[in-house]
């Protein structure tokens, strides 16, 4: 019978509800709902459902008295709760970029004040997101496991326990095992984006994950102010300890976080969920919606196979591509500036004569001017998120990173020519505006892809993926340099422009598209205007 209930040829589905009232009086009498479409009736048996069992999605009526998740932060909308979460998410972001910017600026100090090798530098800079490489999907699991905010919490404190008492490392050692269980606290923190994304209305939800990187610019921008002031003064063990403040700030106000709806409801928890749902709709002093809250539940959740289910497969393998690439060029361009800075107003060309002449101990201390110059490019990523923000819902998302990945090649091969300090710190502004933003587009992109029961585990793998990139790039920014910086460049243009290709072959275009419950088709999620006419579960380009 299920057969010819789905059967193309059906055209109207009719249930019966025992003991349970409908909306009119007809219907009350006869304890039926039907479905016509153009006029046309069609005897079918009618369908038993117990006393209180909720309608199959595949054949529930969008106009019965029902409501996901999804239809409730619709309906509550954008509100004062979103902004308190905002705030505290952000919070959250501007750790994680301290924790990042502070790379860039320790290595130089570490490599004069300990008589480091280049080597011992890049591997100081790598083992954090060796860290974060193995701990992503750790965190990604933990989350769909046991909750987003119960991964985030842990992590969190995680974090800044070992932020901290890496500011006390007595010799190389310990500061190398330290900083790598850093970098496995900081491999969490992006879940936060998964928590954030989940209490959005789809209108709302692009650019408030992209306001929300302003706090990631605010954090690498904080971090170089703070290193101008504290460095010359107390030194770098106040810096890294100073620099877990957010964190401490975070972990006193996450307490106030709610679990995410979508996950309760996923979890069979749908008291909890209706809560939640109401703790918003008062805060927002909106109503909520009238009927029952469907429940979705699915006992296997973040299984890494779901990732590569024929609907997901191709999309999860070039979203690693990308996020690869986006680490690997971000964060070697944040390691790239400093030692082109140090270099002075010197061509590319002259560069490997330079460094070939320099011992392999031998450090410059950041001066106050690379400083400046790292500050306005640090700069940049405020530009970068207004671009994005303009772009993202005009052109999609797919294009917008494809773009970005385009514009920081293209700045990457004008590196080639001879350009003084001025120029070189606008070529290294732009090429940072426009990767920032391919990082941000990345993280509006993948929680809209993945449907609630992997959404943490497939943004947990990317963030996996990124920390392979992340930590292989010390060995070209800061070692390859060395000996070719033409080579250096070709290696990080390459990269992008076939990260360009990659966006362009997602096949999921997510512009527009509500967050899925899950991967199988129900109302609500695959129906245009709540009407009868069904879509696919995403654009296909």
């Amino acid at each position: 019978m299920k057969q010819d209930l789905f059967a193309l040829s059906m055209l109207v589905v009719k249930f019966r509800r025992t003991g349970e009232s409908s909306r009119s009086d007809e219907d009350a009498i006869s304890g039926e709902h039907e479905i016509q479409i153009e006029g046309v009736r069609t005897a079918l048996e009618a369908v038993e459902l117990e006393d209180g069992a909720a309608v199959p999605k595949e054949f529930a009526n969008p106009t019965d008295d029902t409501f996901m998740v999804e239809d409730a932060v619709e309906a509550i909308g954008f509100g004062k709760f979103q902004w308190k979460l905002s705030v505290l998410t952000g919070l959250a972001w501007m750790a994680d970029a301290m924790e990042m910017m502070i790379l860039s600026i320790l290595a130089p100090q570490l490599h004069c004040e300990w008589r480091l090798p280049s080597w011992q530098v890049a591997l100081l800079t790598s083992v954090v997101f060796v860290g974060m490489m193995f701990s992503s999907t750790l965190w990604g699991n933990i989350s769909d496991q046991y909750g987003r905010k119960t991964g985030l919490k842990i992590s969190v404190l995680w974090t800044l326990y070992y932020g901290v008492l890496s500011g006390f490392a007595p010799v190389y050692s310990w500061i190398l095992v330290l900083r790598g269980l850093v970098g496995f606290g900081i491999g969490g923190v992006p879940q936060s984006v998964t928590l954030y994304a989940e209490f959005l209305p789809m209108k709302a939800r692009a650019k408030c994950i992209l306001l929300i990187e302003v706090f990631w610019a605010i954090g690498t921008v904080f971090e170089v102010l703070l290193a101008v002031f504290v460095m010359p003064a107390l030194g770098w063990r106040w810096l890294l300890i100073l620099s877990a403040l957010p964190l401490l700030l975070f972990a006193i106000l996450c307490f106030w976080l709610p679990e995410s709806a979508r996950y309760d409801v996923l979890s069979g928890n749908q008291e909890k969920a209706i809560a939640t749902l109401k703790r918003i709709a008062t805060e927002n002093g909106a109503p909520m919606p009238l009927g029952k809250l469907i429940i979705s539940r699915q006992e296997d959740r973040g299984k890494m196979r779901d990732l590569f289910t024929p609907q997901f497969r191709w999309t999860t393998l070039l979203l690693w591509f990308i996020w690869f690439s986006n680490a690997f060029s971000y964060y070697g361009l944040v390691l790239l500036t400093t030692e082109l800075f140090q270099a002075g107003d010197i061509c590319i060309a002259s560069r490997r004569k330079t460094v070939k002449a320099k011992c392999n101990l031998a450090c410059e201390y950041l001066t106050e001017e690379d400083y400046t110059d790292l500050l306005w490019t640090t700069l940049s990523e405020f530009p970068g998120i207004l671009v994005t923000l303009w772009i993202i819902d005009r052109i999609g998302r797919k294009k917008t990173m494809a773009l970005s990945f385009f514009v920081f090649s293209f700045c990457s091969l004008l590196l080639f020519l001879c350009v003084g300090r001025n120029v070189l710190t606008v070529l290294l502004f732009i090429a940072r505006a426009f990767i920032s933003g391919g990082f941000q587009a990345a993280y509006v992109y993948t929680p809209e892809v993945y449907p609630t029961a992997t959404r943490a585990l497939g943004l947990g793998t990317c963030s996996g993926m990124a920390r392979v990139g992340a930590l292989i790039t010390p060995f070209i920014a800061q070692v390859m340099l060395e000996s070719s910086a033409y080579l250096t460049l070709i290696v990080y243009s390459s990269c992008c422009l076939l990260a360009a290709l990659a966006s362009c072959l997602l096949p999921i275009e997510t512009k527009g598209r509500g967050l899925q419950e899950s991967s199988h088709r129900e109302w609500g999620q695959e129906m245009v205007g709540r009407g009868f006419t069904r879509s696919n579960s995403g654009s296909q380009e």
